[in-house]
This record gives structure tokens, C-alpha cells and sequence, in this order.
């Protein structure tokens, strides 16, 4: 006798759960519209829905906006961890092996591998943007904070997974809040670090003019992190034939914003001023995220036709890039924390060649010095 609707919905989860811990779905992995599936166990598209709200309270799947249900645990059959851990460890051999055998380097694996933790980050419901990596020492049971608000960008991502190898002792506590709002916060002693890459129109400049108004009579260093290229980006083979930023008032794109006082945010406001081309025209101009990665996914999922953000963000989703300008990111550093072990160490790590390796590695990036050897003497101190 067959099942009513009542539990017809045990079975769907039941299916899919088997699918998940088997691995035929793996995480990231979009499961089937509730319409889709309804048509395909013949059932109202409520029952379906009820499935995907069982596998969400157990953890399994999450909704994201526009973006469908998503696949968000490990398999739920674990083994025991020790046989788990080596299974895991294989794996990860196979990778590195497989990166090595086709021309990259280990860096170069490794800085991939971080991207493709941030971008499954970008997956997550309201996922706290916050990464804390924090061990304790045998010599102190206490543990030092330092605090980086900023802009959103892939070597950040980078550091922090790096950062613990660094200074175990001490906690790195990354906040993406865009780049006006990491110097605001550096001003208010809400931040030791801001990361920055803003465009002054007046002087043709990154960063020093808006470290000079926003934080008037302050010594600090500014410590070029990279280049990176800055586009258009859009589904892969460009079906909708676009060309520049003229094309973003066509009434058939909708285009995916990041929030007001991001870098990328600041200089599309210009670029349109000096054309002469009004935000209310633009389809979809109120529509804001966070990250470079979150502009991407947009246009992945379809929610969006075109956004702007860097280069190496589209590339992790497959999607074509225009490019439109190469711009310099900096890490702000007050000049009393600049010769702290914390910030040396900050220091050390991107003058080494296991970070420019890294940098290299992501498409759209290039060192902010190609100089064979670096030293603290690139960066920039200015008394604002």
C-alpha cells in the first residue's frame, strides 16, 4: 500500500540523506528545484519542501537565496576518525600529487585550496565572515587578538589559514566590512589592521588620500598586499553581448552590487559619474553583498546578469571577465603596532615567497613588487 503525503516526505529525506553519505551528492552540490522533484516522486511540491526542512534541521542541506538548496555536511555515515583523518589525508595526497604532476607549485595548490574554502564559505546562510584561528601556547594560557577589518579579498582568505603556523599564540580575527569601514574602524581603535584598495579620483591615487582624511595626524605604514585585476563579470561564452559599465542600464541585465563603502563600490560610483549614467537606471543597482565571491555566485546562480568584482573571483565560478582597471590593495598598519612580533610576523608572511607564490598563482593578481627580494623598506610610511 503506498504511503499518503503525510509520510511520503520521510522517503525523499530518507533518499537524499543516502545520497549524501554515500557521496553521489557532495557539499556544494544543488539539489532539484521543489518543483522538479515533486514532479519527479509525484507528489505536491509541499511535501518536498517539508523533506528539504527535515535534511536542514539535521544539518544536511541549506536554502540560499536564489541560489536553491545546497548539500552543507560531510557524509553522514561517519567512520572511526582515525580511519576518517587518513581517508581525508589520501585525499588530500591525490590532489597534491595530481596539482604537482600538471606544472604547479605546492603554494600555488595551497592558495587554490584556500580559494576553494572561501567560495564554499560564500555558500553558507548567514555565515559569520569572522575567522578566528586561535591556539594556546605552553609558555601563556592567554591569548593576544589581532583585529583586521576591510575589504573583502582572496589573500586575506589566505593568511588567516596560514596565520596559526605564524603566531599560534596570538588570535587573527578578520571582519570583512569593505574599505571605508576597516579605516573607520582602524580610527575608532575598533581595528589594529585595515585592508583597503580605494580609488581617489581627484589624485589618480589608492588609498594614501583616504588615509590622510580619515585618519588625520596618525603615523602609519601602508603595506602593498597585491594587484589585482578589477571587471565585469558574466556568464561564460557573454550571451548577453556586453561590452563595458555603459551597457548596465540595458533593461536586460540585472547587475549584483557590493555595499555602499566597498572599494569596488567606491570606484564604480565615479566611473559612472563620469559617464553620465544615473544608479536608478541600472536594474538591480540596489542589490548589495559583501564579497567579491558573493558577486560571482550571483551571476553563477543566475540571480544576476553581471556584477563587478575581481578577476580571480569569476574564475572560481567559471564566468567570463571584462577587464576594466588593475587596482592596489593595501593593509593599513598604525605605526605604534609595526614592530610588535604580531605584525612582524604579519610582515614576514607576505614578503615571503610561499605568499608570492600564492599571489601568482590566483588568476588577476600580481605582486605589488616583482622585485626578486623584498624588504620592509617597500612599505610605505605616511604621516597623515
Amino acid at each position: 500500500m503506498q504511503k499518503t503525503n503525510t509520510y511520503l516526505y520521510e522517503d525523499i529525506a530518507t533518499s537524499l540523506r543516502q545520497q549524501i553519505a554515500s557521496g553521489e551528492l557532495q557539499p556544494g552540490d544543488k539539489l532539484l528545484s521543489v518543483r522538479d522533484l515533486s514532479v519527479q516522486w509525484g507528489c505536491t511540491p509541499g511535501t518536498v519542501s517539508r523533506a528539504y526542512a527535515v535534511l536542514s534541521e539535521e544539518g544536511l542541506v541549506i536554502g540560499h537565496r536564489g541560489g536553491g538548496t545546497r548539500v552543507t555536511a560531510p557524509p553522514v555515515k561517519a567512520e572511526r576518525p582515525s580511519w576518517q583523518w587518513a581517508a581525508l589525508i589520501n585525499k588530500a595526497d591525490q590532489y597534491l600529487l595530481e596539482a604537482l604532476r600538471t606544472g604547479h607549485s605546492p603554494a600555488q595548490a595551497e592558495a587554490a585550496l584556500a580559494v576553494a574554502i572561501a567560495r564554499w564559505g560564500s555558500l553558507q546562510k548567514d555565515v559569520d565572515r569572522s575567522t578566528r584561528l586561535t591556539k594556546t601556547t605552553a609558555e601563556s594560557t592567554k591569548t593576544t587578538t589581532l583585529r583586521f577589518a576591510g575589504s573583502h579579498d582572496l589573500l586575506i582568505e589566505f593568511v588567516a589559514r596560514l596565520w596559526h603556523e605564524m603566531m599560534p599564540e596570538v588570535q587573527l580575527q578578520v571582519d570583512y566590512v569593505g574599505s571605508l569601514n576597516g579605516l573607520i574602524a582602524l580610527a575608532q581603535n575598533h581595528a589594529d589592521i585595515a585592508g583597503c584598495h580605494l580609488w581617489d579620483g581627484e589624485s589618480q591615487a589608492y588609498n594614501q588620500p583616504f588615509v590622510r582624511r580619515i585618519l588625520p595626524g596618525r603615523s602609519v605604514y601602508l603595506l602593498g598586499l597585491a594587484f589585482r585585476e578589477l571587471g565585469l563579470v558574466i556568464p561564460a561564452g557573454n550571451p548577453q553581448q556586453i561590452t563595458g559599465l555603459t551597457d548596465l542600464p540595458r533593461t536586460d541585465l540585472i547587475f549584483i552590487n557590493r555595499q555602499a563603502g566597498a572599494g569596488t563600490r567606491v570606484w564604480l560610483d565615479k566611473q559612472l559619474q563620469q559617464k553620465s549614467i544615473e544608479p536608478d537606471t541600472i536594474t538591480g543597482y540596489t542589490n548589495e553583498v559583501k564579497t567579491h565571491l558573493q558577486v560571482a555566485q550571483a551571476v553563477h546562480d543566475g540571480e544576476a546578469t553581471v556584477g563587478l568584482a575581481i578577476q580571480a573571483a569569476g574564475a572560481a565560478y567559471g564566468l567570463d571577465f571584462i577587464p576594466l582597471t588593475q587596482e592596489r590593495y593595501d593593509l593599513v598598519i598604525p605605526a605604534e603596532l609595526w614592530e610588535t612580533p604580531a605584525l612582524q610576523a604579519l610582515v614576514e608572511l607576505i614578503y615571503s615567497v610561499r605568499f608570492r607564490e600564492a599571489v601568482a598563482a590566483l588568476e588577476g593578481y600580481e605582486p605589488v613588487n616583482k622585485a626578486d627580494g623584498i624588504s620592509r623598506e617597500t612599505a610605505v610610511y605616511t604621516t597623515t
